[in-house]
């Protein structure tokens, strides 16, 4: 007995000890998710404001003084909007759906290739159909486009972002949406066409 008094005393410190480091993780972890939410919603903000400083003074404009990247356009679809990045980077996708930049610029004539993470930004893809309507906005006006169809290709697929002499928005997220790899080996691509050639005066 007096043997094991000691002991329990012992594991009750170790459990005791064992708590108060797992409630010290929980707290970090909690901390860190609020602070990566809160570092992305700023973000947005920024990326809405600069939006409507470019379309003001018609010219494109870094959100933040060290960013690689900048809004160009803002894409809109069943009452959401997102704004789309320049270059198709790293940094870009990860605030928002980025422009594939070897492709025409939003408002200009051509092939618009727009790409966005499956689960977050381009998550709306799976449930377009054809007649749908998508509306891009740029410097040079509001742009309407009617979603005509929508295939699975290969990763490595290039023909899908080839150039069209008419104005066309391509849409481009990984494939399939619930698979959790960070690899994914198929595109799932939205093609809409344009109702007009050129864009309305949106302002």
């Amino acid at each position: 007995m007096l043997l094991t008094q000691p002991n329990n005393q012992m594991m009750n410190r170790l459990l005791a000890y064992i708590a108060g480091f797992a409630l010290l993780v929980g707290i970090w972890h909690t901390g860190h998710g609020a602070y990566l939410w809160g570092k992305a919603e700023l973000a947005q903000i920024l990326i809405a404001k600069t939006w409507q400083q470019a379309l003001q003074t018609r010219r494109y404009i870094k959100p933040w003084s060290w960013a690689d990247t900048w809004p160009i356009a803002k894409l809109s679809y069943d009452g959401q909007d997102w704004y789309v990045l320049a270059g198709a980077s790293g940094e870009a996708l990860a605030f928002g759906p980025a422009h594939v930049a070897e492709s025409a610029l939003p408002g200009s004539l051509g092939n618009i290739v727009l790409a966005g993470h499956r689960d977050t930004h381009f998550d709306w893809l799976k449930q377009l159909q054809n007649g749908d309507h998508i509306q891009l906005e740029s410097l040079q006006g509001l742009q309407t486009f009617v979603v005509t169809g929508a295939q699975i290709v290969n990763a490595d697929a290039v023909d899908v972002m080839a150039n069209t002499p008419w104005s066309q928005l391509t849409l481009i997220t990984c494939y399939p949406f619930d698979d959790v790899t960070s690899e994914a080996s198929q595109r799932y691509v939205i093609i809409a066409q344009a109702t007009s050639e050129r864009p309305s005066n949106s302002r």
